[in-house]
């Protein structure tokens, strides 16, 4: 049983929570960006291709944010 629990716990989704860097409190895993991106969109900050883009580069399937350790 305690295996399991170990086992389970080493695979944690590091982005089950949104996380923003200490000093630049910038996003630092993709939900907190997918977050703060949609936020600005809504607010007229960027618009949807502009929006969409960023989130490829950083979230899509190579996105630089997916191995970001703040």
């Amino acid at each position: 049983m305690i295996c399991l629990a170990v086992t389970l716990s080493a695979c944690s989704d590091p982005n089950s929570e949104p996380e923003y860097g200490v000093e630049s409190h910038l996003p630092a895993n993709c939900r907190a960006y997918v977050h703060t991106s949609i936020e600005a969109w809504r607010s007229g900050e960027y618009d949807t291709d502009e929006t969409m883009d960023a989130l490829e580069r950083n979230c899509g399937l190579y996105g630089e944010l997916w191995d970001y350790k703040p």
